[in-house]
């Protein structure tokens, strides 16, 4: 009976795996930018985004939603008895003979728990001179990376190609600037051996604020902050940028005036001095400071 009662189950986990591979190679072959797996009342819609649109793909019963989400979970190192809080967590597959990374995040709701999936292929890299389609833009992106210390902020809708361009500047800058650069994101997005990479893991205590602390120590050039969600991080970050180091992280907000708005409702008093350099044809806007360039 024992031996019944196992095979039922590995088919059941194996049927879940299988799901959860089309699912994911489905999207990855349509190009798609994410996955949405949204709980109904009476059954469960599975969903892909294609330029700015939710394009529908199948329809699963409730009890295999909830087996194949907490297959996603169980997969990406997340709490999967813990359905009452948001959860995030990413983990790396491959489809069709390309490395994909997944960027997991979970959100309870009224009909159960929902589950958004982020694709992001690994070996796309976009090279630094395509990053804008202006040449004089491109330019004045690298001519900050150049300066000693300060901060620089990318701001934009999701999915405007803020975390794009910062990665391909990143990787730019190490081999141009031999410089040491270390990054701190929730999650690891994209894996670089040129940048010292580090995860935020608040269980383990390493938040967006002790990361930032504990770089500071580690002797960096350039220290790029995923995202600045509080004001914690915000003045740890502009801290940073004054004691020498050169800062970059993003920030969600329409446009480059509403990152001051947001600095300045964190608590930073966010100077005249600062340059605002925004073009009205590109998608992205960058906050930096003026300082001097490394010699």
């Amino acid at each position: 009976m024992q031996g019944q009662i196992k095979k039922v189950v590995l088919l059941i986990v194996s049927a879940i795996e299988i799901l959860a591979n089309r699912i994911v190679t489905d999207a990855a072959r349509n190009q798609a930018t994410d996955i949405h797996i949204v709980p109904r009342k009476k059954d469960t819609l599975v969903q892909i985004r294609l330029t700015n649109k939710l394009i529908p793909r199948l329809s699963l019963p409730k009890d295999e939603c909830d087996r194949l989400i907490s297959h996603f979970k169980f997969t990406a190192n997340m709490d999967i008895g813990e359905r009452r809080r948001p959860q995030s967590g990413a983990i790396f597959c491959e489809v069709d003979g390309q490395l994909m990374g997944l960027r997991l995040s979970t959100l309870p709701s009224n009909n159960r728990e929902s589950l958004v999936i982020r694709l992001l292929p690994q070996q796309e890299q976009i090279p630094f001179h395509q990053l804008s389609l202006f040449p004089a833009m491109t330019r004045k992106l690298l001519a900050l990376l150049k300066h000693a210390h300060g901060l620089i902020i990318f701001t934009g809708p999701t999915g405007s190609g803020k975390t794009t361009t910062l990665y391909s500047l990143l990787n730019e800058t190490a081999h141009l600037f031999h410089r040491n650069v270390i990054t701190l994101e929730d999650p690891i997005e994209k894996n670089y051996d040129s940048v010292l990479q580090v995860q935020v893991n608040e269980k383990a205590g390493v938040t967006y604020a002790a990361g930032l602390k504990a770089i500071l120590r580690h002797d960096p050039d350039i220290i790029m902050v995923g995202e600045i969600r509080d004001a914690e991080t915000a003045k740890i970050a502009v801290r940073a940028a004054l004691t020498g180091h050169l800062v970059l992280s993003t920030m969600h907000t329409r446009d480059a005036k509403g990152a001051v708005y947001r600095l300045h409702e964190f608590g930073c008093c966010v100077s005249p001095s600062l340059a605002l350099c925004q073009h009205p044809c590109h998608p992205l806007n960058i906050l930096g400071t003026q300082n001097t360039p490394i010699p």
